[in-house]
């Protein structure tokens, strides 16, 4: 019997799953961290742990991975050469690694074409048009990741520290959030000095409670990101149309404020990152028709 196994690895956790040949999943597995930038030897470890979990899980013997063909959807994959890296140190008879994006967008769109939008902390869009995969942002939170929670996040602050300087009109949310640094500016910065993406990322959910109020400068700033969603939108939607979807921690709450052109075509993933990267092992191993290349 053929076997597959596919992989979602992050810098947390690292998840695989363990199918037959027609895609019948038939056991979960878990390792820990799968940082493949800054840990490579980690990284493989984890990969390979969760791999042999899923077999213990199915009642069989981990020997077959070395047989097995494998789909990994790794954080960092498409930098610098790391993929093909990793790939080459892995136990599987045959593997594809991409990016951790490209999975969760075959898992989010199925058979479908379109294009999925992934905003959490980060932000990066993938499409898919007739097999051809794209993907585009998701550069890191000091140069890209437009409207990720990150980037919003400094928005309001520097929006906060520009309502003291009187430079800007300010509203209740610059002020509650200059009230969360004791009033004092100085604060700021030195939150700023050693914040780290997610530090600002806390900040999001805030702006979106605060755009549903009324606020001014929180209708700034969202309208601000809405716009870049667009943009990025219409440079990678597919020719002939397609769906979207929305992924990642901010996901439902950036669904109300997308432009009406894409509202309309707003659909509900499929399904998970591991559904993905089972599809891609699926096509990449000709066990079902369609696919193509991948980025």
């Amino acid at each position: 019997m053929e076997y597959l196994i596919a992989i979602d690895g992050g810098g947390t956790t690292c998840r695989a799953l363990l199918a037959d040949a027609g895609g019948r999943v038939l056991g979960r597995g878990q390792g820990g961290a799968a940082n493949i930038m800054t840990d490579p030897d980690g990284a493989l470890a984890s990969i390979i742990a969760a791999a042999e979990s899923a077999c213990e899980a199915a009642g069989i013997s981990s020997d077959i991975l070395a047989a097995a063909g494998a789909a990994l959807g790794l954080a960092g994959a498409n930098v610098g050469g790391n993929g093909e890296r990793m790939r080459a140190r892995l136990p599987f008879a045959r593997s594809i690694v991409v990016s951790d994006a490209v999975i969760a967008m075959h898992g989010a769109l199925g058979a479908h074409d379109g294009v999925v939008a992934i905003l959490g902390t980060g932000s990066v869009f993938v499409a898919r048009d007739r097999g051809s995969v794209r993907m585009i942002g998701g550069w890191g939170f000091k140069v890209s990741d437009l409207a990720s929670g990150a980037r919003l996040g400094r928005s309001l602050l520097e929006e906060t520290l520009l309502a003291h300087d009187g430079v800007r009109e300010g509203s209740r949310m610059t002020a509650e959030t200059l009230a969360h640094f004791d009033g004092n500016p100085d604060r700021i910065v030195e939150f700023a000095h050693s914040a780290l993406p997610r530090d600002y990322g806390t900040f999001a959910p805030r702006i979106f409670a605060a755009a549903d109020a009324g606020d001014k400068v929180a209708l700034r700033i969202l309208d601000e990101a809405v716009t870049q969603i667009s943009e990025a939108l219409e440079a990678i939607m597919p020719a002939g149309g397609g769906r979207l979807c929305l992924l990642g921690g901010l996901a439902p709450l950036y669904e109300e404020w997308l432009r009406p052109r894409y509202g309309v075509i707003l659909h509900k993933p499929l399904g998970g990152a591991l559904d993905g990267a089972l599809l891609l092992a699926m096509q990449s191993f000709s066990l079902v028709t369609g696919g193509g290349s991948d980025g």
